[in-house]
């Protein structure tokens, strides 16, 4: 074991740990470059395209939000606030390094960043410093003791404003709409209630500001709950990196990273420290736009390019994105000593942004506060114009105000905020068991209104398992079981077969794990990508992959890209090796020779091709026939939907290296050309076991299911057939030639969205180079289709494929675990990446599926199922809580009867007697129906529109208030002596002693208040489903449509009203009587018979669907 060298941290170390122990020794003098071709490499089979911009500024983060900006202040991704800062550092850390002197007080991070030299020390000495060997990294024992010393690879959260928090939790939703009542009724006690104060206006201010003290606790609680919710998601996220220690590579969670590190950067992952760069292939570029704000990917190179620290190409940032490429460095700052940590806490601050959640809230809020602000106004001009002049001894200032007050705070559902927090924890929670990572709780509610899916097919429909099926060379063509065989006889076909393993090995990134030798290929454990861990294990099955990459040493690479299609290796055979025997060695016959070997696309590479290797090993030209045969075998691979692959080789001649290639992308591609091709390889990924019932579920749930894949037309039509997305036969299945280029635009049916069973299903299949000529017409004509499939498609294609059907009003969700599926993931409306996946594409999502793809369904369910609840919960409040409290106070003022509801009644209804059963609202089961309605177009269904206005207020608070009215002047005023008729239109002046009035209308208005609280309860029950009948959704007897808290809330709600009605202490301070037996069962009936009246409405609407009653029901 090489030993290494101990050093004294310097002044350039302030930014991460000490980079080196006491108990070290010298360092090996090898070549950190060779450490490329030392450490395996795992760059995965696609990427996102460089040119392609990443344009949302604001990457999604995985953290805590709040779902509802309502009840305090919320912590929001600084990520808006962060390419500011980083481009203000970055130009005080340049004039900085400028200067002799520097301003410790005002720019400290900046002269700190100045004083680094990791990027202008050489790689040498980079290592030196951190006291590690670039080819076998830190020993185990150094590691432990540096994380034991320094601490995990963390971001420090930011301090929370604790006083702003509390304040919020008082004021925020309507808890500044109750303070100002409460200080209102403090005024209409005293001063204005001089000399004769009125105790129940005390008791009313008194009521209010325990409401608002009751709301304050219950924010702090939901913003702790919640908040813990949300950290234990995060904590789920799979952030593993590949480390090198003691000279085996592995991964480890990110947070264990410690100084010295040598870390492997692969296509799709985020870099989770600063990182000097040691050595990286020719195509290694970051998306460095979270910190700087700019889209254009950064080349990376071992080389410093800038003095300034942050700009050099060779430091990677913590927090950028690796697009293309692999590369290998040292960990030189860690955690808050990073770029991104020290910029992140300087933007941690707290930005309002409000989601569509919130935008739909307040806007029914608008609606309501202006609906009460009109009825306040009408009464006070009322009182102003004509109550005050005529009837002046009827309402005085004092018991204006209150009118006004209880108006005001009766009409708008205080409970409302407390319930949308509350659904959405319920469903975060829900979601969280069922393995679905939502990174805001907002999103939830978007997911349900999907109406479009754009899937990816690998690693997401299938189980991103790529094992090889058959192999072709020349005329033949062998199953994989055969291949195997035919090497052990002394056929010619033997020498092809070798020839094309070794190629297959060599051509290849992924790995065997160390600690895995004594298992067979198929078991051994693999670090890399899908399509090369295939390919790994075919050769290996042939001959000794690591014997055989021992004998070369890789000069050049170019990793696989969703753009070229195509990876490439440049060689050169070690010349311990030269007289070994390797498949592929014969190529290399003269001194200085290297050879190319390239894999990819045969429909790109064929082109590119002049030879191929014949059944007997023999190099013949590429002629017609050979390109007939093999497109051919290409063909019936694919219409078995397996992936195609062609390798082929060159040898390169010393003469055509002009220049020095080992960071030249465009003299790689320039050298891929005259190849000779060795043999076809087709991969089988086999389909989840889920994706088929998952695309039906979708499908019933009418939501249009697409696949959007980089594979062959014929073979993605193939696994599209396979997983239920296309349901017609191939014959059926219309492609380009198919779609009138210039059809009129309103000669295009439009999608229909209500097919019957027994309408015939549409299917296209379509791909990439298709869609560049497509003209607007055959865009259109394809939107209409049910049964889409893109094939071959690139990340911009991927991109104008969401384009468009959002611009078609769809609401759109896009799946993938790839980097060439992020810019799609970002502007898709809901962005939903498979865990196992890229990091590129799990920092895009919004949602990420952490074991079985099929938990989509349960995240739409509970997408659907939170905006249903939340619609039932404001249906519930808004008949007693706002229009039969209403009533009374607008009869009062008009008909001059006394008021058939107490001031404090009303606040009582609308803070507690209401708010339990409206909770329970939010733990209600889906209805069996849920994912058998198309999805919610969430531009003309909202949550509170006018049909479930007219229903809460013209069915439910008409019955409502009328039996309330009923209750209050018949059995509360005519049947204790005091006749209609002498109320009516007396505005005060009743003829009857004050202290009888007082007794009457007491005793009146607790029955009017014992009739709403009843009768809710059967509004709760109704107001349970908006299409099934009671009985198909029980509320008890049946655990999957059961709600265990309805009837306690519904005894909680009575419970508060006989408290607040029979204590005698009570009663004399809030004017409050209890009332007989009757009153209780009276209500009940009334209650069954508007239970009976809309189950008698669902069963026409279910029995009549296209009615005109079915068509007004909320």
């Amino acid at each position: 074991m090489p030993s290494r060298t101990s050093y004294t941290p310097s002044e350039s170390d302030k930014t991460g740990y000490s980079s080196a122990e006491e108990e070290g020794a010298k360092l090996p003098s090898r070549d950190p470059r060779r450490a490329l071709s030392i450490l395996p490499t795992i760059p995965h089979n696609r990427q996102y395209d460089a040119t392609t911009a990443l344009s949302r500024q604001n990457h999604r983060t995985l953290e805590r939000t709040n779902s509802i900006n309502l009840t305090g202040p919320r912590r929001v991704a600084a990520a808006s606030r962060i390419p500011v800062d980083f481009r203000t550092l970055s130009i005080e850390v340049t004039e900085t390094t400028r200067r002799a002197a520097v301003d410790k007080g005002k720019k400290d991070t900046a002269a700190d960043f100045a004083a680094l030299e990791w990027h202008t020390v050489s790689v040498e000495e980079a290592c030196t410093r951190l006291g590690v060997a670039p080819d076998l990294g830190l020993d185990k024992d150094m590691a432990a003791r540096r994380l034991a010393k320094y601490g995990k690879n963390v971001i420090t959260p930011a301090s929370k404003n604790l006083p702003r928090r509390i304040l919020f939790y008082f004021i925020g939703g309507f808890g500044s709409l109750l303070i100002g009542g409460s200080i209102i009724c403090f005024i209409a006690w005293k001063p204005l209630g001089e000399p004769a104060p009125q105790a129940s206006n005390l008791a009313l201010a008194v009521v209010l500001l325990v409401v608002v003290c009751l709301q304050a606790a219950f924010n702090a609680w939901q913003d702790y709950t919640t908040g813990r919710v949300m950290s234990s998601i995060s904590g789920m996220l799979p952030s593993d990196v590949l480390v090198c220690r003691d000279g085996n590579t592995f991964q480890i969670p990110a947070s264990e990273l410690v100084s010295g590190d040598i870390v492997k950067i692969t296509l799709g992952t985020k870099v989770p420290a600063d990182i000097r760069l040691i050595s990286c292939s020719s195509d290694l570029r970051f998306d460095r736009s979270i910190l700087t704000g700019e889209s254009k990917p950064v080349a990376g190179t071992p080389d410093n390019t800038d003095p300034n620290f942050l700009e050099s190409r060779n430091i990677a940032l913590q927090g950028t994105l690796c697009l293309s490429g692999s590369g290998i460095g040292c960990c030189v700052s860690l955690g808050d000593h990073t770029v991104f940590g020290r910029i992140a806490k300087q933007a941690s601050g707290d930005r309002p942004v409000k989601t569509s959640l919130e935008v739909e809230i307040t806007r029914f809020v608008y609606i309501i506060a202006s609906l009460a602000a009109a009825v306040a106004s009408f009464i006070a001009i009322i009182w102003g114009a004509w109550l005050r002049v005529d009837h002046p001894g009827f309402i005085n200032v004092p018991a204006l105000l209150i009118n006004l007050v209880s108006v005001a705070v009766a009409f708008i559902p205080e409970g409302l905020p407390v319930c949308v927090t509350l659904s959405l924890t319920v469903i975060a929670n829900s979601m969280k068991k069922k393995n679905i990572l939502c990174k805001a709780l907002s999103t939830v509610e978007s997911l349900g209104c999907v109406s479009v899916i754009c899937s990816d097919k690998t690693g997401t429909l299938t189980q991103n398992k790529m094992a090889v099926a058959n192999v072709a060379f020349g005329t033949n063509t062998l199953s994989i079981v055969e291949a195997r065989q035919s090497t052990t006889s002394e056929k010619h076909s033997t020498f092809v077969i070798r020839s094309l393993a070794a190629v297959a090995g060599l051509c290849n990134d992924a790995a065997f794990e160390s600690t895995s030798t004594e298992l067979p290929a198929e078991q051994r454990k693999v670090n890399g990508d899908a399509t090369d861990t295939g390919l790994l294990r075919f050769a290996e099955s042939i001959l000794p992959v690591a014997e055989e990459r021992s004998k070369w040493i890789e000069v050049a690479k170019l990793a696989f890209n969703s753009k070229n299609k195509f990876a490439i290796k440049l060689f050169r055979l070690d010349s311990s090796s030269a007289s070994s025997s390797s498949p592929l060695s014969p190529d290399v016959q003269e001194a200085g020779d290297q050879l190319l070997l390239v894999k990819g696309a045969p429909d790109i590479l064929l082109r590119r091709c002049s030879s191929c290797l014949d059944s007997d090993g023999l190099v013949t030209p590429l002629d017609e026939k050979a390109l007939e045969t093999i497109s051919s075998i290409q063909h019936a691979f694919a219409s078995k939907g397996e992936r195609v692959l062609l390798l082929a080789k060159k040898v390169v001649k010393p003469y055509s290296l002009e220049i020095e290639l080992t960071h030249d992308e465009n003299s790689l591609t320039a050298l891929n050309v005259d190849l000779t091709i060795v043999g076809l390889v087709s991969l089988v990924d086999p389909l989840r076991e889920d994706t088929a019932e998952t695309v039906q579920i979708c499908r019933r749930a009418g939501i249009r299911f697409m696949m959007v894949t980089g594979d062959m037309s014929i073979t993605a039509a193939s696994i599209a057939s396979s997983a239920g997305i296309f349901t017609n036969p191939p014959s059926h299945v219309k492609h380009i030639a198919d779609l009138p280029r210039d059809l009129p635009l309103e000669q295009i049916a439009p999608y229909n969205p209500d097919k019957g069973d027994d309408d015939k299903m549409t299917s296209v299949v379509l791909s990439g180079n298709e869609l560049l000529t497509m003209t607007e017409s055959q865009w259109q004509q394809v939107l209409s289709f049910d049964e889409v499939v893109f094939a071959r498609t690139s990340p911009q294609q991927k991109l104008q494929i969401v384009k468009a059907y959002q611009a078609a009003g769809c609401t759109v969700a896009v799946t993938g675990d790839g980097v060439n599926d992020a810019a799609a993931l970002k502007q898709a409306d809901v962005g939903v990446a498979v865990a196992g996946g890229s990091e590129v594409a799990m920092e895009a999502a919004d949602l990420i599926l952490l074991d079985q793809f099929s938990a989509i369904v349960q995240g739409i369910e509970s997408g659907r199922l939170c905006f249903e609840n939340l619609k039932k919960s404001i249906l519930y409040l808004l008949p007693a809580g706002s229009f039969s409290e209403l009533m009374p106070v607008l009869v009062n003022v008009l008909f001059g009867l006394p008021q058939a509801l107490s001031n404090i009644q009303m606040i009582l209804i609308c803070v507690l007697t209401d708010l339990g059963p409206a909770l329970s609202m939010c733990f209600e089961q889906p209805e069996a129906d849920l994912l058998l309605r198309n999805p919610r177009d969430r531009k003309k269904e909202r949550l509170a529109d006018v049909r479930l206005l007219g229903h809460a207020y013209f069915f439910l608070g008409i019955l409502e208030s009328l039996t309330s009215m009923i209750g209050a002047f018949y059995f509360g005023f005519h049947r204790a002596g005091v006749p209609f008729s002498s109320l009516w239109l007396k505005y005060g002046d009743y003829g009857l002693d004050a202290s009888v009035l007082a007794e009457r209308t007491a005793h009146a208005q607790s029955i009017y208040f014992f009739n709403l609280v009843i009768m809710q309860w059967f509004n709760l029950l109704a107001t349970r489903t908006r299409r099934l009948s009671i009985f198909q959704q029980p509320p008890i007897g049946n655990s999957r449509t059961s709600n265990v808290w309805i009837f306690p809330a519904m005894l909680a709600s009575l419970g508060f009203a006989v408290f607040f009605s029979y204590v005698p202490a009570i009663q004399r301070v809030f004017g409050t009587r209890g009332v007989g037996v009757e009153f209780y069962f009276i209500p009940m009936g009334y209650g069954v018979g508007i239970l009976l009246i809309d189950e008698a409405r669902k069963f026409w609407n279910r029995a009549h669907p296209r009615s005109w009653l079915a068509r007004i029901a909320w």
